[in-house]
């Protein structure tokens, strides 16, 4: 049974790899292959210049992106079959030979470590080479960095004590253990969605209340039009790190905020930001973030009910490179493994996605005129370098957006 999972695991490993490299050389060779015209939708808005700046921008991160899932799937191989994993419980178990709670959690994060810090170059490659390379990185190397040691304090002081409530957990909790995990864990995202743009976005980017008064009114009068109450209207400084721009909603409950970037606010005029508002608003109106946060759920609860079960198997750990079970192990092997086999599901999620966005359009061009919204993305797609001819094939796979040719497309069936 090990050898036989071990097979499994490494074919699993290599299929998908091997279908993201095939989805990405495709995206690729299409954008190139049309980059030479704009599409007919956007020639009279979008230059050929800038349409052949978001071809070369696009197939650049791509390319970064297969070289980074290529080391990752390495590094998982080399954490698992290699022997690492294996190699740090042991050391970890001759320094604290007691303590195996503590322990434990030494071991998952030295491995989560090891695996940041082997992808870590990719996003300084994307920040400093190829951001910058096409005009948009506005970060310090000193920023960066700093970004980085904040994030990682964040992690620390939040993931770690939910850490060692799981291994207390399924070290004492019986049969039933990851049921009671699943409900602080859910405890603790809905937690988060309610402090994080209070206490945690604060850390890296300032929010100031928006002051153009003209704007907020519109926006606060289309809000109290589609029932949705909010903690206020926020203009983050988005311009301090990148030039791409964005809004979008944060927060939960009675702590919903509606953020705008600075950059986005800069180039929309107003119609065209409340109709963006608008396409956010469709989202509230369709229940779309409950929606994911109930699927979120559900997948978790699935996910934890099977390391119930695997964790009692040993082919599970021989079959991925460890010799001795333990809770610590079985937790840290699902974490990294599990990843590969839902690489599956990518597709129906992201075309599950699509549908939504899709929604969430037709609710903005009820609220506002959809040749507002068409307006605003075309120039978000070109200020942002996003391509316009991507892959049909790869676009079904990955984008969590429509083409945009056929978003556009269908925005004009509604005027």
């Amino acid at each position: 049974m090990p050898e036989l999972f071990t097979q499994i695991f490494v074919a699993v490993i290599v299929i998908s790899l091997g279908v993201r490299v095939w989805l990405g050389f495709r995206h690729i060779r299409h954008i190139q292959q049309h980059r030479q015209q704009v599409p007919a939708a956007f020639s009279e808005s979008i230059s050929l210049e800038a349409h052949q700046r978001a071809a070369d921008y696009t197939s650049a991160k791509v390319k970064l992106r297969l070289s980074e899932t290529v080391i990752e799937s390495v590094v998982l191989l080399a954490l698992t079959l290699g022997g690492i994993l294996q190699t740090l419980d042991q050391l970890w178990l001759q320094w604290i030979p007691e303590h195996e709670i503590i322990r434990g959690a030494l071991v998952i994060c030295s491995a989560l470590l090891i695996s940041s810090a082997a992808t870590l170059p990719f996003d300084y490659i994307q920040t400093f080479r190829v951001d910058e390379k096409f005009g948009f990185n506005k970060m310090s190397r000193a920023m960066f960095f700093g970004d980085l040691i904040k994030h990682s304090i964040v992690g620390l002081l939040l993931g770690g004590p939910l850490l060692f409530v799981a291994l207390w957990l399924m070290q004492g909790a019986g049969d039933w253990w990851w049921l009671y995990l699943w409900l602080i864990w859910s405890a603790f995202n809905l937690f988060m969605l309610a402090v994080y743009p209070i206490w945690i976005a604060p850390l890296f980017n300032k929010f100031t209340p928006m002051e153009d008064q003209s704007l907020k009114a519109r926006i606060e009068a289309l809000m109290q039009k589609c029932g949705f109450a909010s903690q206020g209207l926020f203009v983050m400084d988005g311009s301090t790190r990148s030039g791409h721009g964005n809004a979008y909603f944060t927060g939960f409950g009675k702590n919903k905020r509606v953020v705008f970037f600075d950059t986005l606010l800069e180039k929309l005029n107003a119609d065209e930001i409340e109709a963006v508002l608008a396409h956010e608003l469709g989202h509230f109106k369709h229940k779309h973030v409950i929606k994911r946060i109930v699927m979120m759920f559900g997948l978790s609860l699935l996910g934890l009910a099977l390391l119930g079960f695997l964790m009692k198997q040993d082919w599970f750990y021989h079959g991925l490179g460890v010799a001795q079970a333990s809770n610590h192990m079985a937790l840290l092997l699902f974490m990294l493994v599990s990843p590969v086999f839902m690489f599956i599901l990518r597709p129906l999620l992201a075309s599950y996605s699509r549908i939504n966005e899709f929604e969430a359009d037709q609710y903005a061009s009820q609220q506002s005129r959809p040749q507002y919204l068409i307006d605003a993305l075309v120039k978000l797609y070109r200020d942002n370098a996003s391509t316009l001819t991507p892959d049909p094939l790869h676009s079904a796979f990955y984008d969590s957006h429509p083409p945009a040719s056929l978003r556009i497309a269908k925005l004009q069936t509604y005027a």
